[in-house]
């Protein structure tokens, strides 16, 4: 028969061990909770219930739980004007870094200055911004020769996409033309 003692040391377990292991998220301490709750709920269950089928119920509980975790720096826009959004809340963004809005970096503690390559009509105060991780890359080579391209080199001018399979990053110094 297991007491009302032993249910409780083995939720607080259940509890720690997932904290002290480092590989289950926190969505596994709230099972285990619920397992806990649920078995100290139904008392009259508890009375042919063992240390080790409370245990096995708690282990299940824990193993199935999600663990993977889908973190996303985010920010929100606090203005826009001349190709320019003042973000809030991307910490460790990159200088270049690429972001994506909902619809050149100035670094500050706390905001951050974003230069909008495309079109800034649809960005408006609020929209939410996230890190993509990415930094800026654009096609470089002779096919983008003759070519009309907006500041991101995907071509404007109506003939469909550059084939140039090199990239560079934007904020690299660009080669000599006369050696």
């Amino acid at each position: 028969m297991i007491t009302l003692h032993q249910l409780r040391g083995a939720a607080a377990v259940a509890r720690a061990l997932p904290r002290r292991a480092g590989l289950v998220s926190k969505n596994a301490l709230g099972s285990s909770f619920i397992a806990a709750r649920n078995l100290h709920a139904s008392n009259t269950c508890l009375q042919k219930t063992s240390t080790a089928e409370v245990s096995s119920i708690l282990e299940k509980c824990i193993l199935g739980a999600d663990t993977f975790v889908d973190l996303e720096e985010t920010g929100r826009v606090l203005s826009i004007g001349d190709g320019i959004a003042r973000v809030h809340g991307l910490r460790n963004v990159q200088a270049e870094e690429m972001v994506e809005f909902s619809s050149g970096l100035n670094l500050e503690p706390d905001t951050v200055g974003v230069v909008v390559f495309g079109n800034d009509k649809l960005i408006k105060e609020g929209d939410i911004v996230k890190r993509t991780g990415a930094i800026v890359d654009v096609p470089v080579g002779e096919e983008l020769l003759g070519c009309v391209v907006d500041t991101l080199g995907n071509a404007i001018y109506g003939k469909g996409p550059i084939g140039s399979k090199t990239l560079r990053r934007v904020g690299l110094k660009a080669p000599r033309i006369i050696p």
